[in-house]
Order: structure tokens, then sequence, then C-alpha cells
């Protein structure tokens, strides 16, 4: 993990500079796959999950083997998916979009009218570890927001995965995984249904077959590697050190930057971050190509890089430092919020934009799994006071016939 002064700005750009070179005979992989399933639906399906996933069994998991499963796991890890999959629930329901009736003008009113989607797609990785959460925080805003099919895809669906599903209410779950089962959810096959829309976190064959597919099946939004932004000046140095190091685990491609505008304190921090990390392999290739500690000058300076960062976690050690606008996948404001409490339990989703998608979005949300639709109704009370509003504006746009549509009604 390096320290740079945030004067030094070559430095400072290496942490901005996030690797945007396009890997062309990576996307023609992708691709194929992707067109492979699109075509060839089961049949090539099956050969890719034999292939990549060690398929050997059934490719849909049955309900009585998610029940039987769901029994082996520990009542403590069952009571803790229990938990967490009400908080994500009470978050859920008020993210949902409200139904709106406003009555512009007298004979002009605009509905708002909220619908689910008919069916979604939750893609759960199955990599190192199981991940029962991203499970719970896929499936639960979608049942919240009323989606009626939940079709679950992992590559290595592990006990705790499958009282998950059970928990969040899936409707199916399949031993599939890759941007094989992403091109089954977005296309669909003989045995797995075409889905609205695709969410969830995975790997660069995931994310690639997403963007892939985008253009005929909504995803939530194309993911890199994790990352965290740590801004603090004081406090216990070994908690900052921890969430540091616990988003290193992850991957060798994860990001972790402490900012400070204390070098004392930000050397303190590297001392005990490489300290612990020692003897973890994972941890220290993290840390080794994406681990920095940044020295500003000042609080508004070390706010202004997270902000430039636009980072997928950002904890501050105090509430002053969000007073202003703020860039951010998801805030954790404190000492005691752990980010890894929201990775589990505060019901905040832990599916977020990385790679500075946080400019533009936030978590994934109950919102994402509705549709809003305005439904307009006009009198010809109201079709008369809107017409010198419409017609000139039409006309002005060289759009004869759109004038003439309100003409005609009113003549």
């Amino acid at each position: 993990m390096k320290i740079i002064d945030a004067s030094n700005k070559r430095a400072l750009n290496a942490v901005f500079a996030r690797d945007g070179q396009a890997d062309r005979a990576f996307e023609r992989q992708v691709s194929r796959i992707v067109e492979r399933v699109r075509d060839g639906g089961d049949r090539a399906l099956a050969g890719f999950a034999k292939k990549f996933d060690g398929l050997t069994t059934a490719m849909e998991v049955s309900r009585e083997e998610m029940t039987a499963d769901a029994a082996r796991v520990p009542v403590d890890v069952r009571k803790a998916i229990v938990a967490a999959t009400r908080n994500i629930a009470r978050v859920a329901a008020r993210q949902i979009p409200k139904h709106i009736d406003i009555t512009v003008l007298p004979g002009v009113s605009v509905e708002q009218r909220v619908e689910p989607l008919a069916r979604v797609g939750c893609y759960v990785p199955g990599g190192r570890f199981p991940l029962p959460s991203s499970l719970l925080m896929t499936a639960v805003p979608a049942r919240v927001a009323g989606v009626r099919e939940v079709i679950a895809v992992c590559p290595r669906p592990e006990p705790a995965v499958m009282a998950a599903a059970l928990e969040a209410g899936v409707t199916r779950l399949f031993r599939i995984g890759g941007a094989h089962a992403i091109a089954a959810l977005a296309y669909g096959t003989e045995s797995i249904p075409r889905v609205d829309k695709i969410v969830g976190p995975g790997n660069r064959w995931v994310a690639q077959a997403k963007a892939r597919v985008s253009a005929d099946c909504a995803i939530d939004f194309f993911a890199g590697p994790t990352e965290i932004v740590v801004v603090a000046a004081e406090g216990n140095v070994n908690w900052w050190a921890a969430d540091l190091i616990a988003q290193a685990e992850h991957d060798p491609e994860a990001r972790s930057i402490f900012i400070t505008w204390n070098r004392r304190y930000a050397e303190r921090v590297v001392q005990r971050v490489m300290k612990v990390a020692a003897g973890r392999d994972i941890v220290q290739q993290s840390l080794k190509a994406h681990g920095y500690a940044i020295v500003a000058g000042s609080p508004e300076e070390a706010m202004a890089l997270a902000n430039r960062l636009a980072p997928e976690h950002l904890v501050v050690d105090r509430e002053s430092l969000i007073k202003g606008s703020i860039v951010a996948g998801a805030i954790f404001v404190g000492p005691y919020t752990a980010q890894a409490s929201g990775d589990y339990a505060t019901g905040s989703n832990h599916v977020l934009p990385t790679s500075g998608a946080a400019r533009f979005r936030g978590g994934l949300s109950a919102a994402d799994y509705v549709r809003v639709m305005a439904v307009q109704r006009v009198t010809r009370e109201g079709l008369t006071a809107l017409a010198p509003t419409i017609v000139p504006l039409a006309r002005a746009e060289g759009l004869r016939a759109h004038a003439e549509s309100i003409e005609v009604r009113l003549s």
C-alpha cells in the first residue's frame, strides 16, 4: 500500500486512472458464448455449464433439494438470513416510486402509474466464497416491488445460498454462471425463461456479458472491481485498517484507498494494514496493485478527491465531511458504521456502482424493478387550453401534422 501526496499530480493520476483499455479478444470470446447460447438454447448452455461450471447434475435445483440443503445450514446463519431479509425488505418498501395523480389544468390530468416487472434474473457469484447476501440483496427488493417471477442463477449454490433463496422467495434456481448464464437469462432457452432485467454482481465474464446483452435485456449496471475509499484523520487506526483489508480480500483487483490530511496518521494506518495483511495472499495482491493512502492538504481537499474517485463505498470518520455534495454509491458515517454492516445487515443494498459510475446513479433498489408510466387524460376544455402551447411549438419545429392533429379536434 503506497503513500502519496495529493500535490504529486503524476502519482495521483495513477490512482484515478482506471483500466479503460478495451480487450477486444476477450470481448469476442464473450460475444461468441452469448451468441451460441442465444442461438443454441439448452444444448449450448449445457455444454458451457459442463465446461466452465463443472456441472454434472441437473441444471435446475429442485424445491426439495433447496429445502434439504437449507436445513443443513447452522441455526445462527439461518437466523442471520431471516434478519437480513427483514431489514432489506423494510428499506426496499420505501424505495418504490409512488402512484401519483396530478391535475395540471382544468380538463388536463396526468397519472403516474407504477407496475412491477414480470420476471427478473438475479446473478449470484459462486467463486471463492458462497454469497447468500448477494442473493438477498437482489431477490428481496424484487419481491417487495411485486415481481412475480424471480429467477436466480449461481454456478455453485452452497446450502447457505439455498436457504437465502427460500427466504427471499426465489421462484427458480439454476446451477449455472458466467457469460452463458447471462445469455440464458437475456434470451431464454428451453429450460430458462427470458427475463425483463438482469441484476447482480459477477466477475469480468459476467460484467462483459451483461454489457453485451444490454441492448436486448435491461441490466442494473456494468460492474467493475469492488472499491472502498476511507476519509479519516482520527479514531482507532485498527478500525480503518480493518475496513480496507475487508475490501481487499474480495479480489486481487479490488481497490482500497485511504485519504487523510494527517501524514503521520496515514503512516500509522498503512503500517497497521500491512501488518494485518501479512500472509493473506489475495489481500496482499490487491493492496500492492491498488492500495493507496493519499495525504491531502485539508478536509475539503480530501473530500474533493473522494468525489473525484466516485467510489462504490465511501467511509468517513465524521458527519461534517458529508455536509456538501457527495459522489458515492453508498456512504458510511462514523467509526461504528463499518462498511461490512451495509454488506449484510443495515438493509441498504450492497449491489453498488463501481468504476466511477456513482457519478450518475446509486445502488440497486426496489425502484429498479418497476416501470413508471405516464397516463394522460385531456378533455375538450383541456385541449382548448393547451392548444396555444402545442400549436406554435409544433409549427416552430416544422411538424405541421402535429399541429393539425390538435386543430382538427377543435375546429
